[in-house]
């Protein structure tokens, strides 16, 4: 008997950089910091305790784009 296999993806959260951070979310290093100073970006998390390099969880970020306000452009008629 033949059964239906239905593929599944599986996301595997994942830390990211300053780099990366900026071209997902295009937003500027100031800007990130203050919105997070704000609350309204994700929060950095350090790398190590003994370091100074900091990033973001992939899923937050994520989830930050996708709560920007989506912008109309069609024109009133």
């Amino acid at each position: 008997m033949n059964q239906l296999i239905t593929p599944t993806t599986q996301f595997t959260d994942r830390l990211v950089r300053e780099a990366e951070r900026a071209k997902i979310t295009a937003v500027s290093r100031t800007s990130a910091w203050a919105l997070e100073k704000k609350g309204l970006f994700p929060k950095r998390r350090k790398l190590h305790a003994d370091s100074d390099r900091v990033c973001w969880l992939l899923s937050e970020l994520l989830d930050f784009v996708k709560s920007r306000e989506v912008i109309n452009m069609e024109r009133p008629q």
